[in-house]
């Protein structure tokens, strides 16, 4: 498939009219060919008008529709082959196993979503029968959920595949039954354009309304917030910078019809180094640790930017072996030059502090990433709101605390996380389960003995966490539960069997039933 540097609104090839731009290899530091352009405003309304008229049909396809539909964008992404491959690794800089597996998550998420559309708890259907002989008689109630309708989804930089055209956010608003219109990321438009292209097909294939999915190129705030603005639009999914996160926010809140915005903006990821596992094995820690900061080149979500442990002998074992681990890193290309600059900017700011040290800091190169860890005390860190800013690549911040009270005074002033790690023997339970009750109340997912980079694609996982990790600590955008954002909840009250939604009938296909309170199969 040959990428020509369009966009694609309503199945239809365009060119923009706006500025030019053009992806860039981070790794030979040079653009690349073709050249794309910004699609103007009437481009973005078409696509949005597009979306709106073709929701009610989208909507009212059968579950097992909407899945073939999904199974059938995964068999197109599959066909593009090597072509994506390559286009993925000379635009991100990341290496072929690492992008030939995201495609496969990618893949799988779409999968997941499909038989989550099979197996049918997703409606949460809830029936409760008239019940004449009450006084006063109860009426017969029965509610489903339908999709929000057309939604806005921003592809992001880090996940050119799982968190991109086809990512979670484009695969749980489509099992919805709610149209796309997405942004394409300005670090990947010839991915986003292959992956685009793949989605219209199955589009095609499936005989859906053109409207169902539709993918804008151009850089710039200006696309993103005339989209979020746009009437048709009812819900937005955003992975990025809290700056951008905040402003969609702002947007979508100053709307006549205000919209929910589910953003994953910032996290630094907290790894709580418990006394008996530091006092037991503070080294394998420090290895485990090391290998989670640097993959990637540090650019996940889920990246461990901050450890906090009480200060003394086991911890400075710790930080030496962590240390010896990373300070030999080699610079590794970054996905753009403006990450590799913020990157750069993060770790000057820590290196020059006066109540920072500089554990280990590699040898940095342009346009690249080595890693870098600094030690601070458990009083500057509550001090100084700056040491708790995200720095996003390989770098992290240690925090020696005086004792276990300051190190809980630490855990209660961190802001929201996405994650939250415990590293403890079984003689830390106690001071664990301590702690336990804080860190629910700080981040969406809870590890132990473990590092927080790596999101399994399942029902379980939550992959979000109280405000400023995400918009709505409620959400999760990774597993089944991300489906939840894209619904509302619709109740029926005495309507005949023949208006009833299928679904909600006596006799409806088999699916889970809430029945006066109790769950039921079928």
């Amino acid at each position: 498939m040959i990428i020509t540097g369009e966009a694609l609104i309503g199945g239809v090839a365009v060119k923009g009219t706006g500025a030019a731009l053009r992806g860039y290899n981070p790794s030979l530091q040079q653009p690349m060919e073709p050249e794309f352009h910004a699609v103007d405003f009437e481009q973005i309304d078409q696509a949005c008008r597009l979306a709106d008229a073709a929701f009610d049909k989208f909507r009212a396809l059968s579950d097992e529709q909407r899945a073939v539909f999904l199974e059938t964008i995964g068999e197109q992404i599959m066909a593009l082959g090597d072509v994506l491959v390559e286009r993925v690794m000379a635009e991100s800089g990341l290496p072929r196993p690492r992008i030939e597996g995201e495609r496969g998550r990618t893949i799988g998420q779409l999968k997941l979503f499909a038989n989550l559309l099979r197996e049918g708890s997703w409606n949460d259907v809830r029936i409760d029968k008239a019940l004449p002989e009450r006084a006063p008689p109860r009426p017969d109630l029965r509610m489903r959920m339908i999709g929000l309708g057309p939604v806005a989804v921003f592809a992001a930089s880090n996940f050119p595949l799982a968190f991109s055209v086809a990512g979670g956010d484009t695969a749980s608003a489509l099992a919805a039954g709610c149209p796309v219109v997405l942004k394409a990321h300005s670090a990947h438009p010839g991915t986003s354009e292959l992956v685009g292209r793949a989605v219209v097909k199955a589009v095609e294939l499936c005989g859906l309304p053109v409207g169902v999915f539709s993918l804008l190129t151009g850089s710039g705030n200006g696309i993103g917030q005339e989209l979020v603005r746009h009437p048709a639009i009812k819900a937005v999914g955003f992975t990025g910078s809290r700056s951008g996160g905040m402003a969609l926010m702002a947007v979508a809140a100053a709307r006549p019809v205000p919209i929910p915005v589910y953003a994953e903006m910032s996290s630094i990821n907290p790894v709580f180094l418990m006394p008996r596992a530091l006092a037991a094995r503070a080294e394998e820690i420090a290895a485990g640790f090391a290998g989670s900061l640097v993959l990637g080149v540090g650019q996940m979500c889920t990246n461990p930017g901050l450890v906090i442990g009480v200060g003394g002998p086991d911890l400075d074992r710790f930080a030496n072996a962590a240390a010896q681990a990373l300070a030999g890193g080699a610079a590794c290309a970054m996905l753009s030059p403006g990450i590799a600059g913020s990157f750069q900017r993060g770790i000057t700011h820590l290196a020059e502090h006066a109540d920072v040290k500089t554990l280990a800091l590699a040898p940095q190169a342009e346009g690249k990433g080595a890693p870098a860890l600094f030690v601070t005390s458990g009083a500057a860190f509550l001090s100084q709101h700056a040491l708790s800013e995200e720095v996003f690549g390989p770098a992290s911040l240690l925090v020696a605390c005086k004792d276990i009270a300051e190190l809980h005074q630490v855990a209660e002033s961190l802001e929201g996380q996405l994650t939250a790690t415990l590293q403890l023997d079984d003689g830390d339970l106690d001071l664990a389960h301590a702690l336990l009750s804080v860190l629910e109340r700080k981040a969406g997912r809870i590890l132990a003995n473990g590092f927080p980079t790596g999101v399994e694609v399942c029902s379980a996982m939550v992959h979000g966490g109280p405000f400023p990790s995400t918009s709505d600590g409620r959400s999760t955008s990774v597993g089944t539960g991300a489906i939840v954002r894209f619904l509302r909840p619709v109740s029926y009250q005495n309507l005949s069997q023949a208006l009833l939604p299928e679904v909600l009938r006596d006799n409806g296909a088999a699916t889970w039933r809430r029945r006066e309170g109790e769950l039921t199969r079928g």
